[in-house]
C-alpha cells in the first residue's frame, strides 16, 4: 500500500512540476510578447500548443505576434483556428479579415468583416460595399509604374531608398562584415543603420563598410532619412538614444525620435534632438516640402485620428521649428498613416492600412485643388503596390524614376528595395485665342472625342484660355471647340507612338467671331448635365459655374422658368446602393438651386434613377476608362415650362 502511496505521489509530482513548467513557459512568451519580441515569442507559442496547454489562448497570441511580424501567410493559419473558439473577442475578425486581405483572399476578407460588423464591430460600410469596384478598378487600370532591377538587396530588411547628387542613401539591417551584432527582438534582425552607395556603382556587396560617415548610425534603430537640397542638413529617424542615453516612457518601451545633423569634413556631425520629440511618444519617417520650409513627419502623439498620423511643422529663418500640424482627416484615418514623402509639385505620398488598399500598407497620393488644399486621396494601385506592406516611396526630381520598398512575396530579404519608372500622365494642353484681337478666350468648351464622336470628357478654359484634358496614349481623338459667338471648330489628334517620357501634346486654337446676323440664339431648352466623383453626391467645384449659370437663367433671364431634376450613377456598385446614391445626388443639385435663390416651387421634382440610362456601353459587360464611367455619374435638367 505504502508503494502505491509512493506511486502516486510521485506521479502527482511529476504533473506539478510539469504543469508548472508549462505555465512558466507562458509566462516566459507572455513576457517575450509584451516586450515586442515577437520572433521569439511565436517559438515558444507554438511549443505550448504542441503541449496543448492552454492552447486556445496560445492560438491567439500567435496569431498576434505573426500579424505583427507583417506575415498574413502564417497569421492567416492561427487567425483561422482563433475565430472558431467560443467567446472570441471580436478583434479577432477584424484582425483576420485583414490578414486575409494580405493573401489576396478578398472574398474572405468580406465575409470576415461582415461578420465583425455583426458582432457589433465598427466598419467603413460604403468602403466595404464598393470594395469589389475598388479592387477591379485599381487592378486594370492603365499601368503607369514599371519595375527595374535593384542590386543592393540583402537577406534583411532593405527600405528608405532616396537619391542625392549621385548617391543612393537608404536603411539597412544587413550589418553584415560585423563580428558582434545586435539583434532587434520583433524579427531577430540586426538593428537599422544608414548606407550610401553611388548611383551607378557596379559592385552589389554593400557592407559596414558602406555605413554613413559620422556619429549617425548608433547601435540601436537609425533610418530613414532626408536630406536637404545643398547636402548640408540631415533628418533621420532613430531610436529615443542621444549622447549614450536611452530614453523610455513610463511603460519602459522605447520611441522613435527625429534628430537633425549637419555635414562637417565630410562627415555628419553635431547631433540635435528636435522640439517636436518626446519620450512619450514616436515622432519618425522625416520628408521636406519642395522649398524646405516645413518638415513632414509620421507620429502618434496624442490628440491624432488613431494610430499614427502625418504631420508637419514649419521650419523657422533660424532653424527652429513650430508646432505640429495634423495633415487632416483626408489624409488620416483611425488606424497608420506612415512615411510621408512630397514631390517637386509637394504632392503628398504616404503609407496607410486605413484607406482602401490591396493589403496591408499601401502607397497613396494626395490630389488638391487649385488653391493647394488637399481634397482626396489615390492609391498609387499596381506594381506600387501589393497585398503586403508597400512603403517608402521617393520620386527623383524629375518626376519619372524613384524607389520604394515592401515585404511582398518574391524579395530578397524581409523587405526589399523596387526601383521604378515612370510613365507620366499624358494630357493634351492648349490655348483658345479670339481670331481677331489674339486675346484669350474664357469658358469656351473643349470636348474630347473618340473616334466615332462619343464625347469621353470635356473642360472648360480659365482665364487665360488655357485648357489641359488627360488622354490615354496610343489612341486617337477629335477635339472640339465650342463658343457662344464663334465658329465651333474641330480636329483630329493622336497620341500614337508619342515618347514615354512625354507629357503633354500642343493644341492651340483660333476661333473667329460669327457676324452679327448669323447668330443664332443659344437654345435655353438644351442645360448642361453636371457630374459627380465616384461614390459621392457631393457638388464639384468645377460644376458650380454650370449651376450658377442655370441659377442666373432661372433667377434674372427667365423668371417663370421651371425644371426638373434628374440624376444617375455609374454601372459599378449593387443597383439598390446606386438607386440611394443617386437620390442623394438629386437632393444635393436641389439643395444648392435653393440655398442660391431658386424659388422651390418652380423645381417640378427631383428623383435618382440609379444606373438606368447609361450614356455610354458602359454597363460591366465591357472595360471602361474613368472618364467614360464619369458620363454616367450625372444630374441632368430638363425645362418642363419656359413662360
Amino acid at each position: 500500500m505504502k508503494l502505491k502511496n509512493c506511486y502516486l505521489t510521485s506521479i502527482l509530482l511529476l504533473v506539478s512540476i510539469t504543469v508548472f513548467a508549462q505555465y512558466g513557459m507562458q509566462k516566459k512568451a507572455d513576457k517575450l510578447f509584451n516586450s515586442f519580441a515577437f520572433a521569439d515569442a511565436k517559438e515558444v507559442y507554438t511549443k505550448l500548443i504542441h503541449k496543448d496547454f492552454n492552447a486556445d489562448y496560445a492560438t491567439r497570441q500567435l496569431a498576434d505576434s505573426y500579424a505583427f511580424m507583417r506575415n498574413p501567410d502564417s497569421a492567416v493559419v492561427y487567425y483561422q483556428k482563433a475565430v472558431e473558439q467560443e467567446n472570441i473577442p471580436i478583434e479577432y475578425y477584424y484582425n483576420y479579415a485583414q490578414a486575409l486581405r494580405g493573401v489576396k483572399d478578398y472574398k474572405g476578407y468580406r465575409n470576415l468583416m461582415k461578420r465583425y460588423k455583426n458582432e457589433g464591430g465598427i466598419i467603413n460600410e460604403a468602403q466595404l460595399t464598393n470594395d469589389k469596384d475598388f479592387l477591379k478598378s485599381v487592378l486594370n487600370a492603365k499601368q503607369q509604374y514599371f519595375l527595374t532591377d535593384v542590386k543592393f538587396n540583402s537577406k534583411f530588411s532593405d527600405f528608405g531608398a532616396i537619391e542625392h547628387d549621385g548617391n543612393i542613401y537608404f536603411t539597412s539591417a544587413r550589418d553584415e562584415g560585423v563580428l558582434t551584432k545586435h539583434r532587434y527582438g520583433w524579427n531577430e534582425e540586426p538593428f537599422l543603420d544608414i548606407y550610401v552607395t553611388e548611383k551607378n556603382a557596379n559592385d552589389s556587396l554593400i557592407d559596414y563598410k558602406s555605413k554613413l560617415k559620422g556619429n549617425i548610425n548608433s547601435v540601436f534603430h537609425d533610418g530613414p532619412i532626408t536630406i536637404t537640397k545643398d547636402g548640408k542638413t540631415i533628418y533621420f529617424s532613430r531610436n529615443d538614444f542621444n549622447k549614450n542615453v536611452l530614453g523610455k516612457n513610463d511603460e519602459g518601451i522605447t520611441n522613435l525620435k527625429i534628430y537633425r545633423a549637419t555635414l562637417i569634413d565630410g562627415k555628419w556631425k553635431n547631433i540635435e534632438d528636435l522640439s517636436i520629440n518626446s519620450s512619450s511618444y514616436s515622432t519618425g519617417h522625416p520628408a521636406l516640402n519642395s522649398d524646405e520650409s516645413k518638415l513632414y513627419f509620421a507620429s502618434d502623439m496624442p490628440g491624432g485620428f488613431g494610430g499614427s498620423d502625418i504631420y508637419y511643422v514649419s521650419i523657422n529663418n533660424d532653424s527652429s521649428l513650430g508646432e505640429p500640424i495634423n495633415a487632416g482627416k483626408i489624409v488620416n484615418t483611425n488606424k497608420n498613416e506612415k512615411f510621408p514623402f512630397l514631390n517637386k509639385e509637394d504632392v503628398l505620398f504616404f503609407s496607410s492600412d486605413g484607406h482602401q488598399g490591396l493589403g496591408l500598407l499601401d502607397i497613396f497620393a494626395t490630389v488638391s485643388d487649385k488653391d493647394k488644399n488637399i481634397n482626396n486621396v489615390i492609391n498609387l494601385g499596381v506594381p506600387v503596390n501589393s497585398s503586403k506592406d508597400d512603403f517608402s516611396f521617393f520620386l527623383n526630381e524629375n518626376g519619372l524614376s524613384g524607389y520604394f520598398a515592401s515585404n511582398r512575396d518574391g524579395g530578397v530579404g524581409s523587405d526589399d528595395i523596387y526601383a521604378f519608372d515612370k510613365t507620366p500622365q499624358l494630357k493634351i494642353e492648349g490655348a483658345v485665342k479670339d481670331g481677331e484681337t489674339n486675346l484669350p478666350l474664357q469658358n469656351a468648351k473643349i470636348n474630347l472625342l473618340d473616334t466615332v464622336g462619343n464625347i469621353i470628357a470635356f473642360v472648360e478654359t480659365d482665364s487665360d484660355g488655357h485648357f489641359d484634358i488627360n488622354i490615354d496614349r496610343d489612341t486617337d481623338y477629335i477635339l472640339q471647340v465650342i463658343k457662344d459667338g464663334y465658329t465651333e471648330q474641330s480636329r483630329n489628334t493622336t497620341s500614337t507612338n508619342t515618347d514615354k517620357k512625354t507629357s503633354k501634346i500642343i493644341e492651340d486654337f483660333i476661333l473667329n467671331k460669327i457676324e452679327d446676323d448669323k447668330i443664332e440664339p443659344s437654345p435655353i431648352i438644351k442645360l448642361a448635365p453636371i457630374y459627380f466623383d465616384f461614390d459621392k453626391a457631393t457638388i464639384r467645384n468645377q460644376d458650380t459655374s454650370e449651376l450658377n449659370e442655370i441659377i442666373d437663367l432661372m433667377n434674372n433671364k427667365h423668371p417663370k422658368m421651371a425644371i426638373r431634376i434628374e440624376s444617375f450613377t455609374d454601372s459599378r456598385g449593387p443597383a439598390k446602393y446606386n438607386k440611394g446614391l443617386s437620390i442623394k445626388r438629386s437632393k444635393s443639385t436641389y439643395d444648392y438651386l435653393i440655398k442660391n435663390g431658386v424659388d422651390k416651387n418652380r423645381i417640378i421634382s427631383y428623383d435618382g434613377y440609379g444606373e438606368e440610362r447609361l450614356v455610354n456601353n458602359c454597363d460591366g459587360s465591357i472595360k471602361c476608362t474613368e472618364a467614360q464611367h464619369q458620363l454616367n455619374r450625372r444630374t441632368e435638367f430638363i425645362v418642363s415650362q419656359m413662360e
